[in-house]
C-alpha cells in the first residue's frame, strides 16, 4: 500500500470516528464510574475512550513523521555516497583512459621508430644492391670491351693479308 492509499484509509478512519462519536455524543458523554486500578472515578468512558484513541493516534502520526524523516535522511546519506563513490570511479576511469592513452602513444612512437628504422634499412640494401649491380654492369661492359677489342684485333689481323693479295677490304662489303 503505498503513502497516498494509507493516508487517504487513515483519514476515511478519522472521518468515521468522528461521525460515530457525534451520532452517539450523549451516550459517550454520560458519566459513569471508572477503576484506574489504584483509585475510582466518575468521567464519560467514551469521552476517555475517544482522547486515548486521539492520543494514540497522534502518537502514531508522529511516529510515521519520525520514520519518514529517517527514511529521508538516509535515503540522502544514501546519495552523497552514491555520488562520491560515482566521482571515485569517474576519477579512476578517467586515470584508466590516460594510462592507456600514454600506453598507445608510446606504441605508436615504437612502431614508428621501428618502421623508420625498417625503411632506412630497406634504402640501405637497395642502394647497396644498386652499387652492386653498377659493378657488375661496369664489369659486363669492360668485360664486352674487351671481348670486342679482341674481336677487332682478330678482325684487323684477319684482313691485313688481303691487301697483299691484291684484295680490298672494301669490295667484300
Amino acid at each position: 500500500m503505498n503513502l497516498r492509499a494509507f493516508s487517504l484509509t487513515l483519514v476515511l478512519a478519522f472521518v468515521l470516528l468522528a461521525a460515530f462519536a457525534t451520532l452517539n455524543w450523549v451516550t459517550m458523554a454520560t458519566p459513569s464510574t471508572l477503576n484506574l486500578g489504584f483509585a475510582e472515578v466518575s468521567a464519560p468512558l467514551g469521552l476517555v475512550l475517544l482522547v486515548f484513541t486521539a492520543a494514540i493516534s497522534g502518537l502514531f502520526i508522529v511516529y510515521l513523521v519520525l520514520l519518514q524523516a529517517g527514511v529521508i535522511l538516509e535515503a540522502r546519506r544514501l546519495t552523497k555516497e552514491v555520488k562520491a563513490q560515482r566521482e571515485l570511479a569517474d576519477t579512476a576511469e578517467a586515470s584508466r583512459f590516460t594510462e592507456l592513452h600514454t600506453l598507445l602513444e608510446g606504441e605508436l612512437r615504437r612502431l614508428d621508430a621501428q618502421g623508420a628504422e625498417s625503411t632506412r634499412e630497406f634504402g640501405a640494401r637497395i642502394e647497396r644492391s644498386e652499387r652492386a649491380m653498377q659493378d657488375r654492369l661496369a664489369e659486363a661492359a669492360g668485360a664486352l670491351s674487351a671481348h670486342l677489342g679482341e674481336i677487332e684485333d682478330k678482325l684487323d689481323r684477319a684482313l691485313v693479308p688481303l691487301p697483299a693479295l691484291g684484295v680490298s677490304p672494301q669490295a667484300g662489303r
